[in-house]
């Protein structure tokens, strides 16, 4: 298996396909607004809905780069990617925020569909691209673990869950 193989896989992995931990997809899926907007307690604490705000960010900065943009809104810092659209919580407005984080996921996984292994090496932000794609599957993977922690926290997250 080549490296861009392996990045393939690791991209459907992080999203839809069961692996070691839960797939980002399961863990967002059956949640209503309201718990998108829970805030764990402590200062530094970020609810669901944030959180993927935050990821939704970045692979929408990585498509740009895939598609031969170069993405010139780059946030002023880490801390502003999490932030949510005052919606007051509204139940279309998280919808409307899981359908983009689907669509810029499954627009990244398409466009790997077309890319060489030697594509991989191009420069992206002074890394070779797969090196980026690599760490943003790790990031979906972080991130991935604290939305489950918090459903659990919430006790929204399934107490056994069945997988492959």
């Amino acid at each position: 298996m080549n490296g861009l193989d392996l990045l393939k896989r690791g991209w459907e992995h992080a999203y839809g396909t069961e692996d070691w931990y839960a797939p980002l997809k399961d863990a967002v899926s059956g949640i209503s607004a309201e718990q998108a907007s829970w805030r764990p307690p402590g200062e530094a604490g970020n609810t669901i809905w944030e959180t993927v705000n935050h990821l939704v960010y970045y692979k929408q900065r990585l498509l740009e780069h895939l598609q031969g943009e170069e993405p010139d809104n780059w946030a002023q810092n880490n801390d502003v990617t999490f932030k949510t659209p005052d919606t007051h919580g509204s139940e279309e407005a998280w919808q409307r925020t899981l359908g983009e984080l689907d669509a810029v996921h499954t627009r990244i996984g398409s466009l790997l569909g077309t890319k060489s292994d030697s594509d991989m090496d191009a420069v992206y932000r002074d890394s070779p691209i797969g090196f980026r794609i690599s760490s943003i599957i790790q990031h979906d993977a972080f991130h991935t673990g604290e939305i489950v922690l918090i459903r659990k926290l919430q006790g929204s997250w399934p107490a056994t869950r069945h997988y492959e």
